[in-house]
């Protein structure tokens, strides 16, 4: 299996990405075809595939933040039941992530992800493919050692039409497992500058972050 990154919407790779983006997400959380050109072409963001004889079977879009030294999962896509691909996404991105924080003079510190919290949503199918249930998901980053961050979360639709989305936790992913708490600035300056490539973001989201910004720290708490 190979790992390749994807750097232009022009790469016959991308179209086959965005295809199996469309089959397991639903589509608020799917950014259109020609919208990926900029973000593609950005070096701060890593879109990956993974590579089966020629065949796209799974996908991971992930970004190292220099100055917070943290990374944030965008996505991480399991095409296929029975080749490792979660695992092997998993491992691939660490190893690069881990190259990213030594070359910035650090380890690490820990990585964000957005999670589905399938308690409170049911019907996402996610392509009727079994690894990418979101039961399932969850179990298994949980096994990655991430933690929720205990606070009500919503995000801006990435449609961009000031919806808010909800039915998932902010999560993280410590370097320190035993890390507790997260610093609330980190979490504010991570989502204004995460969000900042959607200008219309929903009042939900805008009091979340003013709530965040008076605080110290946030926990985390076991998923």
């Amino acid at each position: 299996m190979q790992y390749i990154r994807i750097q232009s919407i022009d790469d016959p790779l991308f179209a086959r990405m965005h295809r199996l983006m469309q089959e397991v997400f639903p589509p608020e959380e799917v950014l259109a075809f020609d919208l990926w050109k900029e973000p593609l072409e950005d070096p701060g963001i890593r879109v990956f595939v993974a590579v089966d004889e020629g065949e796209v079977v799974g996908a991971t879009e992930y970004r190292y933040y220099a100055d917070l030294n943290v990374a944030m999962t965008d996505f991480t896509i399991i095409g296929r039941e029975g080749l490792g691909i979660g695992r092997f996404l998993a491992r691939e991105r660490q190893k690069d992530l881990n190259a990213l924080a030594a070359a910035n003079g650090k380890q690490l510190y820990g990585m964000f992800a957005e999670i589905y919290d399938p308690y409170r949503v049911e019907d996402h199918v996610f392509g009727g493919i079994k690894p990418m249930d979101p039961f399932v998901r969850r179990e298994v980053l949980s096994h990655l050692g991430y933690k929720r961050i205990d606070f009500p979360y919503v995000h801006p639709s990435w449609q961009n039409d000031g919806e808010a989305v909800t039915g998932l936790d902010l999560c993280f992913l410590p370097t320190d497992e035993d890390q507790d708490s997260l610093e609330a600035e980190l979490i504010v300056t991570f989502l204004t500058r995460y969000y900042a490539v959607l200008p219309q973001k929903p009042q939900a989201w805008v009091e979340m972050v003013e709530r965040l910004s008076g605080l110290d720290r946030v926990a985390l708490r076991p998923i």
